[in-house]
C-alpha cells in the first residue's frame, strides 16, 4: 500500500509555499522602499490558496480574440497596494507597513510549517502502527 502525501498533508505544502513567495514580494517592497516611482505589491493569499483547492475552476484563453488572463503568480494575482498616502517621487512603499505585513507573513510561515511537521509526525506514528 502507498502513502498518498497530496491527501495526508492537505494544503499545508502549499500554504508554505505561498508565504514563502508572499515573503519574497515584501522583501522587494521594502528593498525598493527608496526606488522612485516603484509601486509596492503584494499576493492576495485567499484567493490564491482556494485556487490550489480540487474544485476550483481554471480560467482558459479558448480563442485569440478573447482576452487574456491577468497576470498570474502562484495560481493568482499580484496586485499593487494602494498606499495611504502618496509620496512626491511616485513610490507606493511604506516601510512601516511593509515590515508590519512581512512580520505577519512570518509568523504565519512558522504556523504552517510546524502545521506540515505535525502532518509528518501523525504520518510516522501511522507507519509505525501505534
Amino acid at each position: 500500500m502507498s502513502i498518498s502525501f497530496d491527501k495526508a498533508l492537505g494544503i499545508s505544502p502549499q500554504a508554505l509555499t505561498l508565504r514563502e513567495k508572499r515573503s519574497e514580494v515584501l522583501a522587494a517592497n521594502l528593498a525598493n522602499a527608496d526606488t522612485p516611482n516603484f509601486k509596492a505589491r503584494d499576493l492576495d493569499f485567499q484567493s490564491i490558496l482556494k485556487k490550489t483547492l480540487p474544485a476550483s475552476p481554471t480560467m482558459e484563453r479558448t480563442q485569440a480574440q478573447h482576452f487574456a488572463p491577468e497576470q498570474m503568480f502562484l495560481g493568482g494575482k499580484l496586485m499593487f497596494r494602494n498606499p495611504n498616502q502618496v509620496s512626491l517621487d511616485g513610490n507606493t512603499v511604506e516601510t512601516q507597513v511593509e515590515q508590519a505585513k512581512y512580520a505577519e507573513n512570518a509568523v504565519q510561515y512558522q504556523a504552517s510549517l510546524q502545521f506540515v511537521g505535525g502532518d509528518f509526525a501523525e504520518l510516522k506514528l501511522a507507519i509505525r502502527g501505534e
